[in-house]
């Protein structure tokens, strides 16, 4: 029953997202982290990070990892079939149909209707993805220089992704012993008080 439950859902948001897989972020998010409290909103983010990281399509790669977090080999195959085949079935009727439609005026209409929508679906998810990241005031600048670089500089984004990774490991083992630190003065001082009384 849980298979049938992941395959309808995400066929679901498969079928009736626009504008690909950073447009089905919050979609996603609705469905398996608020809806159904499969996924708690950290671990949500933590597997988006992973999916944008790896090589491939990110809807792909998000359904990969929700259906393997919650029923293994088997739900990994569910979901990433049911992301994958309507895309595969709409993309096919549009090939096969595609020049008979192209040139239609009323198609373009609904084309130049849609992008504008598509970058507020693709917009979104940025907020809340802050929100559940936890960046703050003192943490803000990383993605607006991320960003930066990519958009202005022309970096790619798999340098941003290295350094960024090495920038939290390094920042990680740094503030893990600076609290070693902290903790060993502290105790230092509680020791030599009580050795004074």
């Amino acid at each position: 029953m849980i298979y049938l439950k992941l395959f309808c859902i995400f066929f679901k948001i498969g079928a009736f997202t626009l504008g690909g897989g950073y447009a089905m972020i919050p979609i996603i998010e609705n469905e398996i982290v608020t809806k159904k409290k499969w996924i708690s909103p950290e671990d949500f983010v933590d597997l988006l990070a992973i999916a944008q990281s790896l090589p491939g399509v990110l809807a792909v790669n998000i359904s990969i990892f929700v259906g393997y977090k919650l029923k293994g080999l088997r739900g990994s195959i569910v979901t990433t079939f049911g992301v994958i085949i309507p895309s595969f079935t709409i993309i096919l009727a549009i090939a096969l149909f595609f020049h008979n439609f192209k040139d239609n005026p009323i198609v373009e209409r609904i084309f130049k209707g849609i992008r504008p929508a598509v970058v507020a679906l693709i917009a979104a998810p940025v907020f809340s993805l802050a929100k559940s990241t936890h960046i703050n005031r003192y943490t803000a600048w990383i993605p607006i220089v991320c960003a930066l670089l990519i958009w202005l500089l022309g970096f790619s984004p798999i340098w941003i992704i290295i350094g960024a990774g090495l920038g939290g490991y390094l920042w990680g083992r740094y503030k893990g012993k600076f609290i070693k630190a902290k903790t060993d003065i502290k105790n230092k001082n509680d020791t030599k008080d009580k050795n004074d009384d």
